[in-house]
């Protein structure tokens, strides 16, 4: 009778997988197809996720939840208003100063130029033209600022689906208890790709601060004009994995190349800066503080870029890791679908037998072997002063 069986799951097996890569088509398609309304409404759900850490913070020190959410609302809104206001201003100032960026920089390449043509390179000057064509620049960035004048425009649904998201999140328990009748299931899972996606939200936002922040003090301290705007844009990009940070060093460096203040020396000193806060930021501290368990391979990370940019364009980029991610442990946290999981986690993990666990017992008994090992070598450092001398005792 085993054998039956199996031998039926394995006729079904073709059939089974040929009608789940239809299905993932028609989702692919239709999320594409319906990519206006998904945007606002996957902005507004993770920004939900991440201001449901204040509101539970508050909530835990004695206030009432609509209270708590309310004054979430009120100290976010009022930062992110003030922000606004900021960079508005920045952005209308840099767009008065673009006319003159524009010309020192074509400036720039008739001297890149003559300096290759005296080095005896023969190079096509009418190509290289369009591909710098100041004309198609001054094409391109009014049709940039128009679509971050509807981004702005959408910025208004976007907070209202937050402020319902917010007070819906406070009697979903009670809605998935009286739906299900065996809830306590379903609600441990729901806990868990909860509390593990939160986490991750929070020290992604987190870290994109820092380097906003610190990208903020290095042009500050190299004298690059509109610091606010580049510390927005460095904290906007580092959402995007692998070039995401490079695209956003490219116009402060170029800006401080032209200036008059600035030059060679500054630009070298700034683009240091980048490469340093990014490596630092991406590559020491993110996966210390995440741990292996919440991060993504490289190849995952980068086809996701190409994937979801493509579906749902600029914002998908921006969006790629968190919504690999949000699959990747909503996937984890299933264990019929966990080793789908495991392929999209990066190539050195945890040891094997922690497999079948749950991702955040996973993350928890990554941080205690962690912990082990730093009290292990600092125990075999205290001792060791101790066997020397016992040895030196002895050969006396």
């Amino acid at each position: 009778m085993e054998d039956d069986v199996n031998a039926q799951e394995e006729r079904r097996l073709p059939l089974n997988l040929t009608l789940a890569l239809a299905a993932l088509v028609v989702i692919v398609a239709g999320m594409r197809a319906g990519s206006d309304l998904l945007v606002p409404v996957l902005l507004s759900l993770f920004i939900a996720v991440v201001c449901t850490a204040p509101v539970q913070w508050l909530h835990e020190r004695g206030l009432g939840l609509r209270s708590s959410v309310w004054l979430t609302l009120v100290v976010i809104g009022g930062m992110l208003s003030l922000l606004a206001l900021l960079l508005v201003n920045t952005v209308s100032t840099f767009s008065e100063a673009l006319p003159g960026i524009e010309e020192k920089l074509y400036e720039y390449y008739l001297r890149l130029l003559d300096g290759l043509a005296s080095m005896g390179l023969a190079i096509d000057t009418q190509r290289l033209a369009g591909f710098l064509d100041t004309e198609q620049l001054g094409e391109w960035i009014p049709a940039l600022l128009s679509q971050l004048g509807n981004l702005m425009m959408q910025s208004m649904v976007v907070a209202l689906l937050v402020v319902f998201m917010l007070f819906e999140t406070l009697n979903f328990r009670d809605k998935v208890s009286r739906a299900l009748a065996n809830p306590a299931p379903s609600l441990e899972r729901f806990n868990e790709f909860s509390h593990t996606l939160k986490r991750y939200l929070a020290v992604k936002t987190v870290i994109s601060l820092i380097t906003g922040a610190l990208v903020w003090i290095a042009c500050q301290i190299v004298g690059v004009d509109f610091p606010l705007l580049w510390a927005v844009l460095a904290f906007a990009l580092n959402y995007i994995p692998n070039i995401g940070s490079a695209i956003a060093a490219i116009p402060p460096v170029l800006l401080v190349l032209v200036s008059p203040e600035g030059g060679l020396g500054d630009a070298l000193l700034l683009s240091l800066a980048y490469l340093s806060i990014n490596f630092v930021m991406g590559n020491l501290i993110e996966p210390r503080v995440m741990g292996r368990a919440l991060g993504l391979s490289t190849f995952v990370a980068f086809l996701s870029l190409v994937v979801w940019g493509w579906i749902f364009g600029v914002t998908g980029m921006l969006l790629s890791v968190v919504l690999t991610m949000t699959l990747k442990i909503a996937l984890d946290s299933h264990p019929q679908t966990r080793w789908i999981a495991h392929l999209l986690g990066p190539a050195k993990g945890g040891p094997v037998e922690d497999a079948s666990r749950p991702l955040a017992e996973r993350v928890r008994m990554a941080k205690l072997h962690r912990q082990a090992m730093r009290k292990g070598v600092r125990g075999l450092m205290s001792r060791e002063p101790s066997s020397k001398d016992q040895a030196s005792s002895n050969d006396s």
